[in-house]
């Protein structure tokens, strides 16, 4: 079975690229990527490709030039009456006109052929000479149209008038073959140059008809005329004509129309560049050289006859396969087609994803955090342990531990009179956080200054109106309140500790019953303690001793030892007494308490960073973010596919 893909393989294949594309380009014009509207890639893929795959075989054929050069005269003469009024002035039609034969004057499918423009019935001569905002295009069946050719007078390709070479742009597209009314002022005029370049990259065959002409004068000229059009457009016409400037004899549809000699044409190949491709002649091998306008020319329908006739024998299918293979080289073309619209797609989310990495809060939050306060990991933690103490040992604690802060009451006071006022450590952590959290709030507004200024044109205008202002002194204002609020330990927090805790002692069962043992030996040795102990000067040993303060009055060695353990060596002493366990507890704890630290951290991070997503940044960043995954989506992946599956 043969590789080669059918016509109805190709069709679904079209048909395909173009649905992607429909759903790619609004996540595409979200990113700012231009819309591919107007590129002549994607009005190739719709005013072409999509337009003519279900159609019947046809050829379109459009009369196309410059300014007053007479296109409209040559219309008229192939389409056998005065369809289109002929002016001498500049940009007289302003909409194109179509001559179509009886068996294709089909509404329906004209208006699928000419989807750019409203159709409008024919009723005269004048009609694509109004002004109008409206892309129109007048037709009417033409009595003298051959089978399956459809003929068209177009705009201007060069007028003053921006939509008049718009819709000869859209002819261009939708065209099969294109008659280039040259003159001796306009074959080499730069618009008129580009949109013909424009025509032989999407490989439309063209035929050159050389307008008001001396004859005699000129016929030196053609070949120059010629092989310079040819030169500056990469054009290879199949057919090449003369027609004499005779205003009556254009009024009355009699003017001759000469094929220029073979000559003439190997002039023009002598003078084309070197390795240029060889024209496919299609009927010009019969030209003769030509002759001055005869008596015999004078019948109104007798001179244009040849022209139309030589039209309606080119060969269809296959001028119809090479328009749509060069339609579809326009769309895939890697410098000007779909593969650079992709492009710009991956370019602008890459633009998005770096300011979405440069505007990431939790970067943002990455801030030297600190520590949260040693006294308030130790008093959640010791309220862990004693929810798993006895009843009757929780009580006897609880005694003691209220009775000893009340005994080391005056001891404290003199300590700080004569030491200095004690800074409160959680007021000092609190005082560190704010100053955090203002340090990565100026960071991130520094970066929304920054990419206000060096963004593009989707981000730009949003990052301006987020700054504008007092924003800056207002974020920093609202962002301190909201840290205020904030409690030291939120219940989210301690579910975890407590976790942590709970898996720390499954994992180490015997020291656990180690600590236990002496939890339950203190407890009981406790009423023998008095408060005496407290002058024994364990009070003046330093700020460590000082942490411990309102938990050692009347504690045993035991105890000190198991909350030493617990709390990972903060409150000092009973190294000795649990190093003999198997694991190391005071070693196994210090990892635990080195963990709850980094996780709180990384908690109060995450506050501020859902913080500034909430309050600051608003949808932008998860707008970014999207953004920045678009080339990774369905909608470009089968853009690329159906791509793929065309080329």
């Amino acid at each position: 079975m043969s590789d080669v893909p059918t016509y109805q393989s190709f069709a679904d294949r079209v048909r395909r690229l173009d649905r992607a594309i429909a759903v790619l380009a609004p996540r595409a014009a979200a990113l700012g990527t231009p819309t591919p509207e107007g590129q002549e890639w994607f009005d190739l893929l719709r005013n072409k490709l999509l337009a003519e795959l279900d159609l019947p075989p046809l050829l379109v054929v459009a009369i196309v030039g410059g300014t007053n050069i007479g296109k409209s005269a040559i219309f008229n003469h192939l389409a056998g009456e005065v369809a289109s009024a002929a002016s001498p002035l500049a940009a007289g039609t302003k909409h194109p006109v179509c001559f179509v034969p009886k068996e294709l004057a089909d509404p329906a499918l004209l208006g699928r052929l000419f989807e750019p423009f409203k159709l409008c019935d024919w009723r005269s001569a004048d009609d694509p000479l109004g002004e109008s905002p409206e892309n129109r295009l007048f037709w009417r069946v033409g009595p003298a149209m051959p089978p399956r050719l459809l003929l068209l007078d177009a705009p201007d390709v060069d007028s003053d008038a921006e939509v008049n070479w718009r819709r000869a742009r859209a002819i261009r597209q939708t065209a099969d073959v294109l008659v280039a009314v040259l003159t001796q002022q306009k074959y080499n005029d730069a618009a008129v140059k580009r949109f013909f370049r424009a025509a032989v990259e999407a490989d439309k065959p063209i035929v050159v008809v050389f307008n008001q002409c001396e004859m005699e004068a000129d016929a030196e000229y053609w070949p120059r005329w010629l092989a310079t059009f040819r030169e500056t457009t990469g054009a290879r016409p199949e057919l090449v004509y003369a027609v004499p400037y005779d205003r009556r004899a254009a009024e009355e549809l009699r003017l001759p129309f000469y094929a220029i000699s073979a000559g003439c044409e190997l002039a023009a190949e002598a003078a084309s560049p070197p390795g240029a491709e060889k024209s496919s002649r299609g009927l010009a091998a019969s030209a003769a050289s030509p002759k001055p306008a005869s008596a015999a020319s004078s019948k109104p329908d007798g001179a244009s006859p040849r022209l139309r006739d030589d039209l309606a024998a080119l060969r269809f299918d296959e001028i119809k396969i090479r328009t749509f293979r060069g339609a579809l080289r326009r769309v895939l073309d890697p410098q000007h087609g779909l593969p650079a619209y992709l492009d710009s797609i991956r370019a602008a989310a890459d633009d998005f994803s770096s300011a979405a990495a440069a505007l990431s809060t939790a970067e943002m939050a990455r801030v030297g955090w600190p520590s949260l306060p040693t006294g308030v990991l130790v008093d959640e933690i010791r309220d862990w342990w004693d929810d798993s103490r006895q009843p009757w040992s929780r009580r006897v604690h609880g005694f003691y531990r209220v009775l000893g802060r009340g005994a080391t009451w005056p001891l404290r006071t003199a300590w700080n009179s004569m030491a200095g006022p004690r800074s409160d450590p959680p007021a000092v952590f609190r005082r560190r956080e704010r100053e955090a959290v203002v340090l990565a709030v100026e960071k991130l507004l520094d970066e929304l200054d920054r990419l206000a200024r060096v963004g593009n044109d989707v981000l730009r205008p949003r990052l301006l109106s987020m700054l504008g202002g007092h924003a800056r002194a207002s974020v920093l204002e609202r962002v301190q309140a909201a840290h205020e609020n904030l409690p030291a330990v939120d219940e989210h927090y301690r579910r975890f500790l407590r976790a942590e805790l709970d898996a720390w002692r499954s994992s180490s069962p015997r020291a656990v019953r180690f600590l236990q043992s002496l939890d339950h030996a203190a407890a009981v040795a406790r009423p023998a303690i008095t408060v005496a102990l407290f002058f024994t000067g364990l009070h003046f040993a330093g700020d460590l001793a000082g942490q411990a303060a309102a938990q050692a009055a009347g504690a045993t060695a035991g105890h000190l030892a198991a909350e030493a353990a617990i709390a990972g060596g903060i409150t000092g002493g009973g190294e000795a007494l649990v190093s003999t366990t198997s694991e190391g507890v005071r070693q196994a704890a210090g990892r635990l308490f080195g963990r709850l630290q980094s996780r709180y951290a990384r908690q109060r991070a995450g506050w501020l960073a859902e913080w500034l997503e909430n309050e600051l940044l608003g949808d932008l960043l998860a707008n970014l973010r999207r953004g920045a995954e678009v080339p990774r989506e369905a909608a470009f992946q089968e853009v690329e596919a159906a791509a793929r599956a065309l080329s």
